[in-house]
């Protein structure tokens, strides 16, 4: 079964959920049987692979543009799919999704994974948001099969499109090896359990700035606050959330992966979540799999996962971001946190999408 991946800026080692997404997911679809190639975006490559961990990879020009990128990528790499005789073209996000009518009408059968309604990211302007409103529709509505990673997104397909035969499969993690060393922490002068992470790109609705600002005002000159990520282009925004990070003394590290990432999810004190749009953030189930502590905004994405209350505080409240920050970070330094992390589990992800392709390839 020949399958071909758009809407993904690439694999392995870019920022981003849906990239973190496709890096779990397709290397296990290539253990169950399927020749996959992720068509990735010409401008976020900076290696010279060909392969990765048995999936294929195709470059293909995308221009380093946050409005056109997208789409002009999108409608190539369907093209692509095209050419290369693809019996599947798995289209990740409702941007790219524009394009599924295009695929459908080259004969190519189509898996769309709508992974969260973008249109409502603070970042786009009103005729961004109008097409990516038109992307979910068009994605909905054309898609052979529709995978949805939450049940809120369920929802959204059921209510606004009148879609019932979404197939609700979550977003996964990997149980990690924890760290034993501290060579990465002490270059920033950080210890175990001596500092609040947060993780995550360097957008409005990620809320870093209000997490600064809180963290700010709670005094506690014995711990540190660490920002790690980036933007994918810088903005206005990014570039003022640098300026207020240096100016309150938080850690920027910058975007991490490997072990660099690995030490620092392992010895955090505390895992802070403060968006205002989510689908269903790896980042956050990132944290939960190293057994951390947690307090995460109170959107449905972030209640999907079904935390504690004291564990979640209320969107874009200040106030209440800080009334529950001391709460966490006065009690003692916990013991890891046992989470149910069965739902997450990427090898039985696999398992679940490689029976949705089968129905199409029956």
């Amino acid at each position: 079964m020949k399958i071909a991946v758009a809407g993904t800026r690439g694999i392995p080692d870019i920022l981003g959920g849906v990239e973190t997404h496709c890096e779990e997911l397709y290397p296990r679809l290539v253990k169950l049987g399927c020749d996959v190639t992720v068509i990735r975006r010409s401008c976020y490559v900076t290696d010279h692979l060909s392969e990765y961990k048995g999936v294929k990879l195709k470059n293909v020009y995308a221009p380093r543009n946050k409005t056109f990128e997208a789409i002009i990528h999108s409608f190539l790499a369907v093209a692509t799919a095209k050419k290369m005789k693809a019996d599947i073209i798995h289209i990740h996000s409702i941007g790219p999704s524009l394009m599924a009518p295009f695929a459908r009408m080259l004969g190519l059968k189509v898996v769309v994974t709508h992974h969260g309604p973008d249109y409502n990211r603070q970042k786009w302007n009103g005729i961004a948001k109008f097409w990516l409103k038109q992307g979910e529709r068009l994605g909905v509505k054309y898609a052979n099969e529709l995978i949805v990673i939450s049940n809120v997104i369920n929802e959204i397909a059921r209510k606004k499109y009148k879609r019932n035969n979404a197939h609700v499969i979550f977003n996964g993690v990997t149980s990690p090896v924890k760290s034993s060393g501290c060579e990465y922490l002490e270059t920033w002068g950080l210890k175990k359990g001596n500092y609040i992470l947060a993780v995550g790109r360097f957008v409005p609705e990620k809320g870093f700035d209000l997490l600064i600002e809180a963290f700010s005002k709670i005094e506690r000159p014995d711990l540190k606050l660490v920002l790690t990520g980036d933007a994918d282009h810088a903005t206005n925004y990014s570039e003022e959330l640098k300026k207020q990070a240096v100016s309150n003394g938080t850690i920027l590290t910058g975007f991490l992966s490997g072990s660099k990432l690995n030490e620092i999810f392992t010895h955090a004190r505390l895992f802070v979540l403060p968006s205002t749009h989510e689908g269903l953030p790896i980042a956050l189930l990132e944290a939960m799999s190293y057994e951390l502590d947690v307090l995460v905004s109170d959107i449905p994405a972030n209640k999907e996962v079904k935390l504690s209350d004291e564990s979640y505080f209320h969107s874009e409240d200040i106030i209440d971001l800080c009334k529950k920050l001391k709460s966490k970070l006065n009690k003692p330094l916990s013991s890891p946190v046992h989470y149910n992390m069965s739902l997450y589990n990427w090898d039985d992800i696999a398992v679940q999408v490689l029976n949705v392709y089968k129905k199409l390839n029956y």
